[in-house]
């Protein structure tokens, strides 16, 4: 069941393809702001393993961070994600990140649960009206 307060983590070690440099995100060989954020969204999905019913999921529609600090390759990042509010098919999470040091982001993270059939006719509906 979905409540507030569900939490889920997740971690990851710096590898050079996290970097802002390899994601074109920047110039130097830290931990990207999409790699982090991505990390962000992974927790919050994470907080929501079980609590679905089956054929449905959430997708991400809004996000808001602040990459506060750098972090070297070689380090871990580990963010965590904690369910703050429900607005009907709306879960709005509070995320943070740190590294081994310090923290190195915050935020918040929009989901909204969608049924995945109906989610999927609507995008392949795309291609049907592109051509």
């Amino acid at each position: 069941m979905i409540s507030v307060g569900l939490m889920g983590y997740a971690e990851v070690r710096v590898e050079s393809d996290k970097t802002a440099v390899s994601v074109g995100s920047g110039s130097l060989q830290v931990f990207a702001t999409p790699m982090l954020l991505a990390l962000m969204e992974n927790a919050a999905v994470n907080a929501l393993v079980g609590c679905l019913e089956e054929g449905y999921t959430t997708v991400g529609t809004r996000a808001q961070l602040t990459h506060s600090a750098a972090t070297p390759l070689g380090m871990h990042v580990r963010a965590q994600a904690v369910l703050k509010e429900i607005d009907e098919r709306k879960l709005t999470f509070s995320v943070q990140a740190f590294d081994e040091i310090e923290m190195v982001g915050e935020g918040t993270h929009e989901r909204l649960i969608v049924q995945e059939e109906r989610f999927f006719k609507k995008v392949e509906g795309k291609n049907k009206e592109k051509k």
